[in-house]
């Protein structure tokens, strides 16, 4: 294959797929010709700035230098976060970049959502080599605390989960379904949170400590962006912020940690397995994912891999939310179910929910049909490619998949494809990863549970 005028191939290309042009090939075999070294900083909050190096090739290579520094920096972005991005040692090409990372321009969307993130408007800055920022990180120790008497509740968005757990071992559970994404009154949400703290409280002699799994992109305690609270106007965003904290003083003056649940699913995983490098991705609604260091902390980035780049290939599908086309949230959830349905000839009712469309393709697959067994093979396939991009800024030893898209059949087809083709293609990764579904011990442990070690009393 030629992208570019950059020259690549690979053996293994995904079954209903063949056009998938993946980042991280591309951008392997762009980097064997690349000699001009340039650096980019990432800066978060508290001054916390993450560093990376690369290189670009000389001059004639001019949109390929382009196109690999601007899908570097999306994938940092999403990865890492953050609210300025400096970048030094390619001026030329990064004025171009400046251009893209600006309001009202191409990734508007990245632009805004570092805003609300961060509350402060999003910089790219062209810098010397004197006065590049030094790298500042600073991972924090998450969970792994089971002592005494906790709260462990995990916030999704059709559903919440609660459990009272005492010294590890769950008491009491309870599911409830709700539905704060059509609620634009925060009062609604904080009374379900209140409500399921106040009822495992009720099963328990006392509570030490309340952890929390959510989704959304978390300052401390404060959701700053969370589906949660998609409806909420920007004029109550405090309360929102505020939202998690002051449930707890219900409850008396205990503990509360809030986490992202990826890294929450992650945690859960490195409990079970006893290690730390350990990722998590969650396959349904859109692509989750979190991070376990080999230390067993987490760094405090975004992990918001549904919004990284990874298929470069003119045609491939947009993102309805960021308008980007090419990222994670189309391969590895309901929607690359749903996407590649009817290239095996199979028609989903236009009546039916996201949901429904996929545990209509999940229930053909497990009849043995095999144009829905293609299906699952080839989103295995996305993950191979797409886990040596991964690879390149975690340090992973283990990759736990889960998530409706994961379950059944369809799951293992897709656990197997994956292991296939990193032996086949990436040897050394696939001797240094291990992909797996979750077993019954990760299963034991829990999403809620996982949330109740969160805090340290």
């Amino acid at each position: 294959m030629n992208y570019l005028g950059i020259s690549f191939d690979y053996r293994n290309r995904p079954a209903l797929d063949p056009g998938f042009l993946p980042f991280g090939v591309w951008a392997k075999a762009f980097l064997e010709g690349a000699r001009r070294p340039f650096r980019v900083a990432l800066e978060r909050e508290d001054g916390l700035v993450s560093v990376f190096s690369s290189f670009l090739r000389d001059e004639e290579y001019a949109e390929a230098n382009f196109r690999y520094l601007e899908r570097f920096v999306k994938f940092l972005l999403w990865s890492v976060g953050g609210w300025r991005v400096t970048v030094c040692g390619c001026r030329e090409t990064a004025e171009k970049l400046r251009e893209h990372y600006r309001t009202g321009g191409a990734r508007d969307f990245d632009v805004q959502f570092a805003f609300e993130v961060f509350e402060r408007p999003f910089e790219l800055v062209l810098c010397q080599e004197e006065d590049f920022p030094a790298e500042r990180e600073q991972p924090r120790s998450i969970g792994g605390h089971l002592e005494g008497c906790r709260i462990g509740f995990d916030a999704g968005g059709s559903d919440r989960k609660v459990s009272a757990v005492i010294d590890g071992v769950s008491v009491y559970s309870e599911e409830v379904v709700w539905f704060p994404k059509q609620s634009a009154d925060p009062n609604y949400q904080y009374s379900g949170i209140v409500e399921a703290f106040k009822t495992a409280a009720a099963r328990m002699p006392r509570v030490d400590a309340i952890g929390v799994s959510s989704a959304g992109v978390f300052v401390g305690n404060s959701p700053m962006v969370s589906s949660l609270f998609l409806k909420v106007p920007r004029e109550r965003r405090e309360e929102v912020k505020s939202v998690f904290d002051r449930a707890a003083k219900e409850i008396g003056d205990v503990p509360i940690v809030v986490a992202n649940d990826g890294d929450v699913t992650a945690l859960a995983g490195a409990m079970s397995l006893g290690s730390g490098a350990v990722m998590g991705i969650a396959m349904g609604t859109s692509e989750a994912a979190g991070y376990v260091t080999p230390g067993g902390k987490v760094l405090g980035w975004f992990n918001e891999l549904a919004f990284a780049p990874v298929d470069l290939q003119d045609g491939a599908p947009q993102d309805e939310w960021s308008h980007d086309f090419g990222v994670g949230c189309k391969y590895f959830s309901q929607d690359a179910v749903i996407r590649l349905a009817p290239r095996v000839g199979i028609e989903l009712g236009e009546q039916l929910s996201l949901a429904e469309k996929l545990k209509a393709v999940q229930a053909l697959a497990e009849e043995g049909h095999e144009g829905a067994r293609q299906i699952f093979v080839t989103v295995g396939c996305y993950l191979a490619h797409t886990l040596s991009l991964y690879a390149s800024v975690y340090d992973l030893r283990y990759l736990l998949v889960l998530g409706r898209v994961a379950s059944g059949v369809g799951g293992d087809l897709l656990i197997e494809e994956c292991n296939r083709v990193l032996r086949e293609e990436y040897p050394e990764l696939a001797a240094q990863v291990t992909v797996m579904l979750p077993d019954e011990k990760a299963r034991r442990v829990g999403q809620s549970i996982a949330a109740a070690s969160l805090p340290e009393v």
